[in-house]
């Protein structure tokens, strides 16, 4: 069978109770089950539902169930055959911002709903909400296995969350949807003509990810974000010594539109909010994140692939909408614009936009590598590296590294 991408995207927000559902296919009706059955429950005092039908491969039969969200989300599967292979996966993210008196009990009574239902990922609560990301099996998951737990911040910032107004949306920017997102950019980046003439103008396209994600993938325009982990994120409050590699320092606060975009849209909901305490007035989201976006409006003005915190780490933009032409590649402008695709290393360009951890344990880098740096280097990202006590072996394709005691029992195992 020749290859296949499939994905299933849904918005809904808490004023309409309508979604907008688009389908193009084929799922393995036991995972879409489990999915249905997993969340259809959850939050059930909110009164926001979600229905999606998905049509069986098998059956040929259209099979019905009910979200409670109330939140933007996206289904999306790998499908490389007609039959669940070792790397299909179906992942669905989702976040929602509102009260939950008692997350302790919200988490006692999710763990044992999913129990036995086979189905791994990242759940988190607490009093603000929650965040999540879950992978039902079809041959494999994404996940190693499910986490859902309570946890003080739905995103990790430095200080914590709890006390921004992350239930209040008018402290949080507006969200604008794809097509409108494209629009602008286009007009932006002078790919759309346009009597506007101050639509170059007066902006910010901040990406509110981390470097190394914009260095596989990102919009045509944006800074490359000076940061390893949004923990340590400081758009608009930066000190002065880091100040000249913030795009948003010495910025009009009231003309100047904010253009914020993440994987999935939860850290740009969450960073406007200090955004807004700083006196941004102008500030609007991805709405969906860039997921949703590459399934709606395919790689019109993104560059690469996208990063994503699973097993898959990196995606191309036809996953998300298999028959839409690449972006022609552009000259990268702006500082620090020219760490795209780039081995860690040697600094040549990589042939395959995918990252990997460092084979030292120790240190377990994630970065860009070429193949020949890689042989060089077996797998470490230096010198000192590959001398280090509690070394991995080199992994072939796309796989990711297990457990440090599997490699040494290997190597005991060996040496007997």
């Amino acid at each position: 069978m020749g290859s296949s991408s499939a994905v299933v995207s849904v918005v809904f927000t808490p004023k309409s109770s309508t979604p907008i559902l688009s389908r193009s296919s084929v799922f393995c009706s036991k995972s879409l089950f489990q999915i249905r059955r997993s969340y259809s429950a959850f939050l059930f005092h909110r009164k926001l539902y979600v229905s999606i039908s998905q049509t069986s491969s098998v059956k040929k039969s259209v099979k019905s169930g009910k979200f409670l969200f109330g939140c933007s989300y996206s289904i999306s599967t790998q499908c490389n055959s007609a039959e669940p292979s070792d790397d299909e996966f179906v992942v669905v993210n989702f976040y929602h911002f509102m009260v939950i008196k008692d997350p302790e009990a919200e988490v006692a009574k999710h763990l044992s709903f999913l129990e036995g239902l086979d189905i791994h990922g990242r759940v988190y609560l607490n009093e603000q909400g929650i965040n999540a990301q879950i992978s039902p099996a079809l041959k494999g998951h994404a996940f190693p296995r499910l986490k859902l737990r309570y946890k003080p911040s739905l995103v990790q910032l430095e200080g914590g969350i709890s006390h921004l107004p992350l239930l209040d949306p008018s402290m949080r920017a507006t969200p604008i949807g794809p097509s409108e997102w494209r629009k602008r950019l286009e007009a932006i980046n002078g790919t759309e003509v346009t009597s506007n003439e101050d639509s170059k103008t007066n902006y910010i396209l901040l990406d509110v990810r981390n470097g190394y994600e914009w260095d596989i993938g990102h919009f045509h325009g944006a800074q490359r974000p000076d940061v390893d982990c949004f923990r340590s994120t400081s758009f608009g409050v930066s000190q002065k010594e880091v100040i000249a590699s913030d795009p948003l320092s010495n910025v009009d606060k009231e003309k100047t539109d904010i253009l914020m975009y993440c994987t999935g849209g939860i850290r740009c909901d969450v960073y406007s909010t200090i955004l807004r305490q700083q006196g941004f007035r102008n500030l609007y989201t991805l709405q969906g994140g860039v997921s949703h976006y590459l399934k709606n409006e395919g790689p019109v003005e993104w560059i690469g692939n996208l990063f994503v915190f699973d097993s898959r780490l990196s995606l191309p933009p036809s996953i998300y909408k298999p028959h839409a032409l690449p972006e022609p590649s552009r000259t990268q402008g702006g500082p620090g614009n020219d760490m795209f695709a780039q081995c860690y290393i040697c600094g040549s360009e990589v042939c395959e936009l995918r990252h990997r951890n460092c084979a030292n344990l120790d240190c377990n880098l994630l970065f860009l590598c070429c193949m020949n740096c890689m042989k060089d280097r077996r797998g470490c990202c230096c010198w000192e590296c590959t001398s280090a006590p509690r070394l991995r072996p080199v992994l072939p394709g796309h796989q990711r590294y297990k457990k440090w005691h599997i490699y040494r029992d290997i190597k005991l195992q060996s040496t007997t």
